[in-house]
């Protein structure tokens, strides 16, 4: 498995260097190295399990080493904490093969000068185990569930410490694959039977048309994906879109829709009849919208390049409009944990953005039409408080729904939604 840990460390590299997006980077340094199907599952293993745990990691191997962490070359950091975790975290792996295969990596890198330093550290980690610190303060927490202050101080703030703590042990945990299935082309029964011709396990899931496959898929390679039979889709985005309930014929618009996963749903819910304006910033993401839809069958998806926080007076008035609006995304850390190493800088205006794009896209909704504003975050400024800015600010509008989705509660991703519908 040694190509398994030089190819996790060269990942993390990339994402802890360059920011880089995680699936997209471990797909692209995996598709660059020849490796079985077991060293590219246990590469994954390692590349995810250090980017869910690189605080706790780091932790520890501040109690053994004399020079600040940001001192360490980034190769070697990452060299260490892929080790370390095979130490701390996965049991089948000897703590000598973790040790031996971390130096061989340093040693045919462009920093073998280190290699005695990463042994060193290591060794001492195996003869003084440490402990990681058991309080409810807000520091103890950040190393445990390996979160930064700010997101734990946030989760704290608005959720109390026992649902924050319950919710961040979910963060660590693997999550659920749940699939829309495309009611335009199959049933739910029948797509488990095809899956199951495909090898693959797949169940009901207490929301209607959702399926969760029981240990996992490639859908790359699977015929049932190729074919356009599903697309893969949290239950929490799915319910927000049960809860909006656009039906057919009526004139639809999703206002933030790459990737695309809501439109297609809600164009499954109109049994692809009707109109859904599906707009995005950038050009890509609209070809990416473009593309799902060919392959699900979805004719009434129009993807339309604009901004969200613009008013276009070309697009018109509309029965429903869905207004899932950037955010933190701190409830899906568990599925992108880069997530909790971007600077804060960049949700500094966040919740005035989301005011701007939300106020803009009632001036697309016809007289009793309904809004959903929903994020993928869990913090309430975001959530509730642009909500109740809003309600202030327009009495004409009703709120006819509000929830706060989380793992450990509903199952789900953490996720808010809520409807408003505005009076005739």
């Amino acid at each position: 498995m040694a190509n398994s840990r030089k190819t996790a460390v060269k990942a993390l590299c990339q994402v802890f260097e360059n920011g880089a997006y995680s699936n997209i980077t471990l797909n692209k340094t995996l598709a660059e190295n020849e490796l079985s199907a077991n060293e590219k599952q246990f590469a994954t293993a390692l590349f995810y399990g250090v980017l869910d745990r690189a605080i706790t990691l780091d932790y520890i191997i501040s109690k053994h080493i004399k020079t600040p962490i940001k001192k360490l070359s980034p190769f070697a950091l990452q060299t260490l904490r892929v080790a370390i975790y095979q130490i701390m975290f996965m049991d089948k792996i000897p703590e000598s093969a973790a040790v031996n295969e971390a130096v061989k990596i340093i040693k045919s890198s462009k920093e073998k000068y280190l290699a005695g330093f990463v042994n060193g550290v290591l060794r001492s980690i195996l003869r003084e185990k440490t402990e990681l610190p058991q309080g409810d303060d807000i520091k103890s927490l950040e190393i445990r569930y390996s979160c930064p202050e700010w997101i734990v101080k946030s989760i704290v703030d608005d959720y109390g410490i026992e649902n924050a703590k319950k919710y961040f042990e979910h963060t660590l945990l693997t999550p659920p694959v749940t699939v829309r299935v495309n009611t335009i082309k199959i049933s739910p029964d029948d797509l488990i039977l095809n899956l199951a011709e495909c090898g693959v396990r797949a169940q009901k899931t207490p929301l209607e048309n959702s399926l969760e496959i029981i240990g996992g898929i490639d859908v790359s390679k699977n015929r049932c994906y190729l074919k356009g039979l599903f697309h893969i889709q949290d239950i929490a985005s799915q319910t927000a879109v049960k809860i909006l309930s656009p039906h057919k014929s009526e004139r639809v618009l999703d206002l933030c829709a790459a990737p695309g996963g809501k439109t297609f749903t809600m164009a499954q819910y109109m049994e692809n009849k009707g109109e859904i304006i599906a707009c995005d910033i950038y050009e890509h993401k609209i070809k990416l919208i473009s593309k799902g839809a060919k392959r699900l069958g979805i004719d009434i998806i129009k993807p339309q390049l604009n901004d969200a926080s613009v008013y276009n007076e070309n697009l018109g008035l509309f029965d429903a409009v869905l207004c899932d609006a950037p955010c933190s995304g701190l409830g899906v850390i568990r599925r992108k944990p880069e997530i909790k190493y971007k600077n804060t800088d960049e949700y500094a205006d966040i919740t005035a953005v989301q005011s701007q794009i939300l106020e803009n896209a009632v001036m697309y909704l016809k007289d009793g039409g309904r809004i959903l504003y929903s994020t993928c975050t869990l913090r309430k400024c975001e959530n509730e408080g642009v909500i109740q800015g809003f309600l202030d600010k327009h009495p004409c509008y009703e709120l006819k729904y509000q929830h706060t989705f989380m793992p450990h509660t509903d199952g789900t991703d953490g996720f808010y939604c809520a409807l408003l519908q505005k009076s005739r």
